[in-house]
């Protein structure tokens, strides 16, 4: 006898959630077509989350697994969005109210315990009694994670160790990957048990899947573009697979509810809401510019300098989405002002680093540049911005006053997305310290409230 197993997956949503109505919809219709004749299973592979979002921002995440849950859900893996963007306890109770489970296999506390929200693989039964075992991995974000309290096991060595532990009870295995395509390739060569690899984080889409090394990988893009299905045929007398296919379906050709508008200005409501309550009173008009110094820019970098400690800072002036009012700010105004999940940081570095540093920030390309990624969620990156750090025209360069010395160390207070090497190469491997879980928005609130308490001592 020969079955097929329908495997329906999700990634990397990032709540974008103008798509989520057409998704549920999908999603709902293809259980009722399945669920008294056929076995089927609902994955998500990570990065369900995005903190830009208002109706993530103000639910911490538990909105969407919400949503998840409505839409029938049976297993997830966690990505980047969810484990590095929330505090310790936030992560550690977003999916207390789940009607699905959490799979992640590389993931502990730093005491190398297995939270009670995390199974590391788990064994799926058909109603024909075909065993599906399911692995995940999400990718190493080191000290990030570290910062938080967790722990990230090296993820394709654990992946050997989990299939090597469950291969003998189970018909198939396949993998729940948020590390991206090129270690999904890897897998395919080091791991050939497994089966099926649903892929994510680098936000690739293979329309029909790809075979490599008789392993199928599926993929479904980003922002909820497309829903995969992964159709798999399983032969019960000679215990083997068959067949496996992957498709993709476009959700803007997928029907929508009637009531599609009603919910996303509902989620978007709710959002707002609960980022309503007010954060500090805001004396005096600020205005963004991106492409020239302003007085929002000022406020910020004063901001940065004062909660970071640091000798001066550096940040680009794109960051500000809106103006920031004068009068009583609340939550929402600074996320709609600032909703990028991005952490301030500050690097140790030298005089020459620094004067380095300054001189690859004036590319002339860099104000009009589209940034997409790196936890930047605005349109332009914008003019760069310096606070306590002041370059004459002669080229002198002056911190804090002081004429910059080569071999003289500074700190640095800046943004978390120029760590990674894209815009200054060498702070990849510089000495830095990031401020976690608080996003550089918090920085704005904590200093809003010191100038404020400040103002009636």
């Amino acid at each position: 006898m020969r079955e097929t197993i329908h495997m329906y997956h999700t990634n990397d949503l990032h709540s974008h959630l103008e798509n989520w109505p057409a998704i549920h919809e999908f999603l709902s219709e293809k259980r009722k077509m399945h669920e008294d004749n056929d076995s089927y299973i609902i994955f998500d592979i990570g990065d369900h989350i995005d903190r830009s979002n208002i109706f993530t921002e103000g639910t911490l995440g538990k909105g969407n697994v919400s949503l998840l849950n409505d839409a029938g859900y049976h297993y997830v893996t966690i990505g980047n969005n969810e484990g590095i963007t929330l505090s310790h306890e936030d992560l550690d109770t977003l999916y207390h109210n789940a009607n699905f489970e959490v799979v992640v296999s590389n993931f502990t506390d730093q005491h190398g315990d297995i939270p009670s929200w995390i199974i590391p693989f788990k064994i799926h039964e058909t109603l024909s009694g075909i065993r599906i075992g399911i692995v995940a991995a999400t990718a190493d974000f080191g000290i990030y994670y570290e910062k938080l309290g967790w722990h990230v096991q090296q993820p394709i060595q654990r992946l050997k160790e989990v299939c090597a532990l469950i291969q003998d009870k189970v018909d198939v295995i396949v993998c729940l990957s948020h590390l991206g395509i090129s270690q999904d390739e890897i897998i395919t060569q080091e791991i050939p048990q497994i089966d099926v690899i649903f892929g994510a984080h680098t936000h690739h889409f293979f329309e029909h899947g790809k075979i490599l090394n008789n392993t199928l990988l599926a993929a479904a893009g980003k922002f909820g573009a497309y829903v995969g299905h992964v159709k798999m045929e399983y032969d019960h007398f000679s215990r083997t697979v068959t067949s496996k296919e992957a498709i993709l379906y476009n959700t803007e050709r997928l029907k929508q509810p009637l009531n599609y508008m009603e919910q996303l200005e509902r989620w978007e409501q709710l959002g707002k809401h609960e980022m309503a309550y007010s954060v500090f009173q805001n004396p005096s008009l600020l205005t963004k510019n991106w492409f020239d110094r302003s007085n929002l820019s000022d406020f910020f970098g004063k901001a940065l300098l004062t909660f970071t400690k640091a000798d001066c800072a550096m940040f680009p002036a794109g960051i500000f989405l809106t103006d920031l009012q004068k009068g009583v700010i609340t939550g929402s105004d600074l996320h709609s002002l600032l909703p990028h999940p991005i952490n301030p940081c500050v690097i140790t570095l030298n005089g020459a680093e620094l004067l380095e540093a300054v001189t690859l920030s004036k590319n002339e390309k860099w104000p009009s540049l589209e940034v997409k990624g790196l936890g930047f969620r605005g349109k332009y990156l914008g003019a760069m911005q310096f606070e306590q750090l002041l370059e004459k025209e002669n080229g002198d360069v002056y911190i804090q006053g002081d004429l910059l010395q080569l071999d003289k160390k500074y700190l640095l207070a800046t943004l978390d997305m120029f760590t990674f090497g894209y815009f200054f190469p060498s702070f990849k491997f510089i000495e830095k310290q990031y401020y976690m879980p608080e996003f550089i928005r918090d920085v704005v609130k904590w200093y809003g409230k010191l100038q404020e308490t400040s103002k009636f001592k």
